[in-house]
């Protein structure tokens, strides 16, 4: 979605609390936490090639809200791979606000009734919910656990492109993508984790 509907990078997110690594693109490095935005459609996408540690979460979180409201970004659409419910296929999403599960509902997009989202998108949500943020969080179902699956990447594609108007998935492109990126995911998280387990013990 980024390469097919105009977005552009407009920050990152770092701290001295992330393992110190650049990921080289085209020649060029590049942070791995990076903020897109499409001004004519005003949504924001954060992209990371960390995993960010568990203690970092609800700050990562808050940064992101207060980005959001600074630039009046009025949606921020998140996902994250999850078990299913017993008898649900597909994708569901969790929302912050009424507004935003009204633009789930009109995307026909299954609205999740019970459940628990960890990590970022679960503190996105709390925090939408008390600031008044629209939050959609889509929750996808990977058969590759930690890894980015194709099948599930043009699902989740997608669903952002029913609840982001304007913006647009290009399959074949996203295939690309989605293989550049399990390459890309799996290097940094081989080359980060002995940064990790040497920062946070």
């Amino acid at each position: 979605m980024i390469h097919t509907s105009q977005f552009k990078q407009a920050g990152i997110i770092d701290s001295d609390s992330f393992p110190p690594i650049s990921l080289i693109r085209d020649g060029k490095p590049n942070y791995p936490a990076r903020i897109f935005v499409n001004n004519d459609i005003k949504v924001g996408i954060f992209s990371s090639y960390l995993t960010v540690h568990e203690s970092l979460h609800k700050s990562v979180a808050q940064t992101m809200l207060r980005w959001a409201k600074q630039h009046e970004i009025s949606l921020i659409v998140s996902s994250i791979a999850v078990k299913m419910p017993e008898g649900i296929d597909g994708i569901m999403a969790a929302a912050s606000t009424d507004s935003a599960r009204k633009k789930v509902q009109a995307a026909q997009i299954n609205i999740l009734e019970q459940g628990t989202i960890p990590g970022i998108p679960g503190c996105l949500l709390n925090q939408g919910m008390l600031n008044e943020q629209d939050v959609i969080v889509i929750l996808f179902h990977s058969v590759k656990k930690g890894e980015p699956d194709f099948t599930a990447s043009v699902d989740l594609c997608n669903s952002m492109s029913k609840l982001v108007p304007g913006a647009s998935c290009n399959i074949e492109l996203l295939q690309q993508e989605a293989e550049k990126a399990e390459k890309r995911i799996k290097e940094t998280e081989q080359e980060t984790k002995h940064l990790r387990d040497n920062m946070y013990g």
